[in-house]
């Protein structure tokens, strides 16, 4: 077993701001390797987002961002457990960060399960076409078919819906996985529920969420 020192939990924490012990356990199961212990750490805070996902959320604040030119706006909502948290200056600058990327990327959903099914079922009938029109499936089971519509499904929800978009300020993060770390922090659940996204000169607004 590694050696695991003092100043490299230290340095672990400030970086990934998890407890000391958790810290410790990750570099001992990492061999002493910083970045495999970020990424131990990280895998735990996704599993600990999901247990706190049904905890009620009646806290937190309205972030809002407008872009240069005052030309695109976006208001967004979100929600944690204690005003404690709502107050903290990393969590307000999560939601700061959420309405720029808003802005950016233009999501029209916040979770994969709110894409209708219509939708949804529309997108899989363009990937299925796309695939049967490529000369390179011919002859190839529908297991494989099915593998490719997936992967084409996976990038539409990559592109539409906001917790699986890739980060704008760091593509190697999913939003989900921003969020996960910021509960897995906090130890209390975080819910993005709403947003709604202008621009100037449209007569409607890209809006999604729950009530």
């Amino acid at each position: 077993m590694a050696e695991i020192s003092a100043q490299a939990v230290k340095a672990l924490r400030d970086k990934t701001g998890v407890g000391i012990m958790e810290c410790r356990a990750a570099l001992i199961e990492a061999g002493g390797d910083e970045e495999k212990a970020i990424e131990i750490l990280r895998k735990r805070g996704l599993a600990a987002a999901k247990r706190k996902e049904g905890r009620v959320t009646t806290e937190g604040i309205i972030g809002s961002y407008v872009h240069h030119g005052s030309k695109i706006g976006v208001l967004v909502e979100v929600n944690c457990e204690t005003d404690f948290v709502a107050r903290n200056p990393e969590f307000q600058q999560f939601v700061k960060d959420l309405a720029m990327h808003i802005c950016a990327a233009e999501p029209r959903y916040i979770r994969k399960e709110d894409v209708p099914e219509d939708v949804l079922a529309k997108e899989r009938e363009i990937a299925r076409e796309q695939a049967l029109a490529d000369p390179k499936m011919a002859g190839k089971p529908e297991a494989v078919l099915e593998r490719i519509i997936e992967g084409r499904l996976a990038k539409f929800y990559a592109e539409t819906v906001l917790l699986e978009q890739p980060f704008i300020k760091d593509p190697t993060k999913t939003i989900y996985q921003l969020l996960a770390e910021l509960i897995a922090k906090f130890g209390e659940n975080i819910r993005i529920r709403r947003f709604t996204r202008y621009k100037l000169g449209e007569d409607s607004t890209l809006s999604a969420g729950s009530g």
